[in-house]
């Protein structure tokens, strides 16, 4: 054999099997999502039941809050681990 057409014999073998690696992944991504569409449709998820509120508990926080607890942990954080 001579070099080119052993290339050329090499190149169709890699596009064979690049192409037979794309098709199989192409109808595995189209397996999956048909699956997740029948699975979703027939058994759906339940809705959540609302949670009875506890009477002892505080109402969430406001975001000023929030963002005043994390600048004061920041601020305490680097004044105690100065380089």
């Amino acid at each position: 054999m001579q070099d080119t057409q052993l290339l050329n014999e090499g190149f169709a073998l890699m596009g064979l099997g690049m192409g037979f690696v794309f098709v199989f992944l192409t109808v595995l991504v189209i397996t999956t999502t048909l699956m997740s569409r029948i699975i979703g449709r027939y058994f759906p998820e339940p809705a959540p039941a609302n949670a009875p509120s506890v009477s002892g508990r505080h109402a969430p926080a406001r975001d000023d809050d929030v963002m005043a607890a994390i600048s004061a942990a920041v601020h305490r954080h680097r004044r105690r681990h100065r380089r």
